[in-house]
């Protein structure tokens, strides 16, 4: 006798929410350690990060210390928005401490992906001017050091891949 079974998922505010929830305990880890973001910007960052995964609007999000245009190697996060059966989901944390901020400032760089690209005209902007966030075009900046993915965050069909810049 073979016994078959379906099962479906819809991805849900309550799994975005469970995500960008591991998004801010490494933010949170960051201030711990260097001092930023602020709890106002972490709360910003996660509502915007919600939103955008929420539609599967998200592609990345970079967080961190730049320098000269280039993420600073041992203060920068990355995370790449994914879709479909993704079953790993480690805890938060471990982020790097003790990296030299020294004439470094926290940054952020977002992109959203093709499906957000397909929309109207219309819609993006629709969809834009309900993000926390009004952000303007700008150049993806370069890393001193290498992207490493060490995390793995998911729910609900969805997740986040998070890489950390270790330094050269």
């Amino acid at each position: 006798m073979t016994t078959t079974f379906t099962t479906t998922s819809t991805f849900t505010r309550t799994h975005a929410v469970y995500l960008a929830s591991k998004v801010a305990a490494d933010l949170r880890q960051m201030q711990r350690f260097y001092g930023q973001p602020n709890d106002e910007r972490i709360a910003t960052y996660i509502d915007e990060v919600i939103l955008l995964m929420l539609d599967g609007y998200l592609d990345s999000v970079e967080y961190g210390f730049q320098r000269n245009g280039n993420w600073v190697g041992g203060a920068a996060l990355s995370y790449n928005a994914q879709w479909g059966s993704i079953f790993t989901n480690d805890s938060p944390g471990r982020v790097p401490a003790r990296a030299d901020i020294a004439g470094a400032t926290w940054k952020s760089f977002l992109t959203k992906n093709q499906k957000f690209d397909d929309l109207t005209t219309y819609e993006q902007a629709k969809i834009e001017s309900a993000l926390p966030i009004q952000r303007t075009g700008a150049e993806q900046p370069g890393a001193d050091g290498v992207w490493t993915y060490d995390k793995t965050y998911s729910n609900g069909g969805g997740a986040v891949l998070r890489r950390t810049l270790k330094p050269l």
